[in-house]
């Protein structure tokens, strides 16, 4: 089985999640979403996301996504993950954004990691534009005064 987990600092991977939940459905139901929250030391966030994959197995894979490379939440998620035995299977990558989660949410169980990592990669790429506003020019409104 494939496994999503998200992690962040404050509620930021459990809004994410929400979100998931709103836009795939059953889809996003296994998404595991552990936050390092305001007060929490970093060896209680490693406890709790401990127990948050305690189910997770050899033979299973885990697509993990963190907000920020080098953070504490990504580098314990990443340390317990090895004490388990899983490094090996699994794909890290930091910067998370909603459109990484919802292709990762959509994509893990309909195409191979390789494939999965270039998507993930490249949504996040392409989520990141500039949007410019621009007031609209309506002229004809004045005659309306």
């Amino acid at each position: 089985m494939k496994y999503l987990v998200l992690v962040s600092h404050g509620t930021f991977a459990q809004g994410l999640k929400s979100v998931m939940l709103m836009l795939a459905g059953e889809q996003a139901k296994e998404i595991i979403a552990v936050g390092l929250e305001d007060g929490m030391s970093a060896e209680e966030f490693a406890e709790k996301f401990a127990d948050s994959i305690h189910h997770i197995e050899e033979g299973d894979e885990i697509i993990l996504l963190g907000d920020l490379i080098g953070g504490s939440p990504l580098t314990n998620a990443i340390e317990q993950i090895s004490n388990k035995g899983l490094l090996d299977q699994t794909v890290i990558f930091g910067g998370m954004n909603l459109a990484m989660a919802l292709t990762a949410t959509l994509m893990k169980d309909a195409v191979d990691t390789d494939m999965l990592r270039e998507n993930l990669i490249n949504e996040a790429k392409d989520a990141v534009k500039e949007f410019v506003a621009k007031p609209q020019n309506d002229d004809d409104d004045e005659d309306d005064i």
